[in-house]
């Protein structure tokens, strides 16, 4: 098992209120451009709180450029209202996600957690997460 230190949180950057599943991520990540061989996130948070896995947790990740080592990427559906970059979680995505980082703690031990936006220029996950969970640091 490799030695996880870090929690990347993401979103699908989608339009609000719309469905997508843990296959059809795999197809936009494993058809062109990107061409990866799986998934790039281990986890998917469905809008109605249901936790699903992608890529299996002992194989590293593609989910942040230069990140993937020792780290567990993790995505929510939405992140996008109007077009632009928004803070779409529902309550029910907020409770998994509460619920798998506690998970995943007791399992691997103290692990930090980080917005995809702390590593590259981008919104994603439309919001700071340190800022808005600050009592999981």
């Amino acid at each position: 098992m490799r030695e996880l230190k870090r929690i990347i949180f993401h979103c699908s950057a989608t339009e609000d209120g719309k469905d997508y599943t843990v296959d059809q991520i795999r197809r936009w990540h494993t058809s062109p451009p990107r061409n990866w061989r799986d998934i790039g996130y281990h986890y998917v948070i469905y809008r109605d709180g249901s936790i699903h896995e992608g890529r299996p947790i002992d194989q590293q990740g593609a989910h942040t450029r230069g990140e993937n080592a020792d780290s567990i990427g993790i995505c929510y559906i939405g992140g996008v209202r109007d077009g632009k970059a928004t803070d779409t979680m529902t309550m029910r995505q907020e409770i998994a996600w509460l619920k798998l980082v506690h998970s995943l703690r007791t399992v691997f031990g103290p692990m930090t957690i980080h917005g995809h936006n702390e590593y590259a220029n981008k919104a994603c996950p439309s919001f700071i997460v340190k800022e808005k969970y600050p009592f999981l640091l």
